[in-house]
């Protein structure tokens, strides 16, 4: 009896149901944080400023109120909630060292951090079926894509979201966890929180295997077999100058998926079969999948769209 007392007061003092966690920054580079941090603030800054100046754009210039350019504000609006989702904690490590975070704030992050993330993964399916109906059906893009049926599609990846988020974390909050807990990044992360869990975590697993089917593994397929579907419509055309016309109107958006995805797939099996893989390499590459979206997609949708590139160059050079 005395044993199991003695065996209770010692899990006891390794476990807690409301742990502090602490973040980690760039491994081995802690002396030169202040000056790392000078490219992180330009990044956030890019995405910030060049997200919000298309959302500004796209609102206030009526010729751009179009079913394609709707759900390019959308995303613009969930790369904005991305950056600011993960920019506090960042900075914060990197200008002041301040690296603890407490389990509810980590859930709320987290929340936020994948619920976005989620977010991005439906919108770009959207658009994918934008450009599908754009090109394979034009004489029936306007009657298809209505602004009724834009705004269902919206709450359709706004409740999908919400539906596979919210069980995720109210699974998480019984969970227990070791007292001291470093996590891999700058911000909480899913799979690195849960792998720090003392108790059974086969439910989160399973929730969380769930919910990467069907976002990940339902929009990938879909939006692969929307560009197999367009290739074929394509290539059908006769013109030369039609067809590179018709692939035009898509190269914004193959380089938003592809933006997107990449980083995304790579975190994950560096998380997977990279334990020998150096610490720095997890850290810059966490920060690459989130950060580049954000910073890539103005960036290419002002370059590549001639109608948001013009808008742009009116908004900063009109006397």
């Amino acid at each position: 009896m005395l044993q199991t007392q003695d065996n209770t007061e010692f899990l006891s003092n390794f476990t807690s149901k409301l742990p502090t966690f602490f973040l980690t920054g760039i491994p081995g580079l802690e002396s030169a944080h202040g000056w790392i941090s000078i490219p992180f603030c330009c990044l956030y800054a890019t995405a910030l400023s060049g997200n919000s100046m298309i959302l500004f754009i796209i609102v206030t210039q009526h010729s751009l109120h179009e079913p394609m350019y709707y759900f390019l504000s959308v995303l613009s609006a969930t790369d904005l909630g991305l950056t600011f989702s993960t920019m506090s904690t960042t900075l914060r490590i990197l200008w002041f060292q301040a690296n603890e975070i407490s389990l509810d704030f980590c859930i709320v992050q987290m929340f936020f951090l994948h619920g976005f993330t989620c977010t991005e993964s439906g919108v770009l399916l959207a658009m994918a079926f934008d450009r599908y109906v754009a090109i394979c059906k034009p004489l029936r893009y306007t009657s298809i894509l209505t602004n009724s049926r834009i705004i269902q599609i919206g709450f359709l990846v706004i409740m999908r979201t919400l539906l596979l988020i919210v069980p995720l974390f109210l699974l998480l909050k019984p969970v227990s966890f070791c007292k001291r807990n470093t996590l891999s990044h700058s911000y909480c992360y899913y799979p690195d929180v849960i792998k720090l869990a003392c108790s059974d975590t086969r439910a989160n697993n399973i929730c969380g295997l769930v919910d990467l089917i069907l976002t990940t593994g339902l929009d990938t397929p879909c939006i692969v077999l929307s560009y197999i579907l367009i290739i074929r419509s394509v290539l059908n055309i006769a013109s030369s100058e039609e067809r590179h016309k018709a692939f035009s109107t898509c190269v914004s958006h193959i380089a938003a998926v592809a933006v997107f995805y990449i980083p995304m797939f790579s975190l994950s099996l560096v998380h997977r079969y990279g334990r020998s893989v150096p610490k720095v390499v997890h850290t810059m590459m966490a920060n690459v999948y989130l950060l580049l979206p954000p910073v890539l997609n103005p960036i290419i949708y002002s370059v590549k769209t001639k109608q948001i590139r013009k808008a742009i160059l009116s908004l900063l050079f009109a006397k």
